[in-house]
């Protein structure tokens, strides 16, 4: 059964390092959508379709959990993903499957290798899949991404169904202000080498692709609340 997550879950998940984390905000609406110039991010509409990168899950079902961080580093982030379905005017849309995964302080994916800090094929951190609840909420227990040449910072989510058919694989941005703050505490590589406007995943589609909120500070840990709309 899902566990609720709350900050004693967060603290006995041995994550005390890292920082707790803070008050989850209220989650907002948001919008995505990849090759249109302008689009309200308000809209009901279909978040943007991006690619899954390289560095994929290879087996999501064997990784249903919470904390996904295993034995890596960095400042805490708890990543509060909402899916709303566009076929019923946006409403939270529960029981479908979240795949979240991202890159370590350094930049390193799990599963892979051919990186520059080695091969991490036997290694799964930092990947995870969770169902929605009845609020079309999923959450995950992590650490802020780092980034790598080439890219903005980062999340990959894919939403599938409850059949396990892919309804969306898209991507999350990060505010910038909130990327160099956390970046220059140790064990993250400073400042990244590619804004979010220059990220050829977003850069057309950026105002839908930011998280809709990321609150916190490097002590106590990060919040980021993203809506992704699906056809349900």
């Amino acid at each position: 059964m899902k566990e609720k997550i709350n900050r004693k879950k967060f603290l006995k998940n041995g994550i005390i390092g890292l920082g707790t984390i803070v008050a989850i905000p209220t989650l907002m609406t948001s919008c995505n959508k990849d090759n249109e110039d302008v689009v309200d991010p308000n809209t009901c509409a279909v978040s943007p379709s991006e690619t899954a990168g390289p560095f994929p899950i290879k087996t999501p079902a064997d990784w249903v959990r919470e904390n996904i961080i295993g034995d890596r580093t960095g400042v805490a982030l708890l990543i509060n993903i909402k899916v709303e379905n566009t076929n019923n005017n946006c409403e939270p849309l529960a029981g479908v499957l979240v795949d979240v995964w991202h890159c370590d302080a350094q930049g390193n994916y799990s599963e892979y290798a051919g990186q520059e800090d080695g091969d991490f094929t036997t290694q799964h951190f930092l990947r995870g899949r969770q169902t929605t609840n009845a609020d079309g909420i999923a959450s995950f227990i992590s650490i802020y991404p780092g980034w790598y040449p080439g890219r903005a910072p980062h999340l990959h989510l894919e939403i599938l169904s409850s059949a396990g058919q892919s309804l969306l694989v898209t991507q999350t941005a990060f505010p910038e202000d909130v990327s160099n703050t956390v970046y220059a505490t140790n064990g993250y590589n400073g400042d990244f080498d590619t804004s979010n406007e220059q990220d050829g995943e977003f850069g057309n589609s950026l105002n839908r692709n930011i998280a809709t909120t990321v609150t916190g500070n490097v002590t106590d840990g990060y919040t980021l609340s993203e809506t992704i709309k699906v056809a349900g």
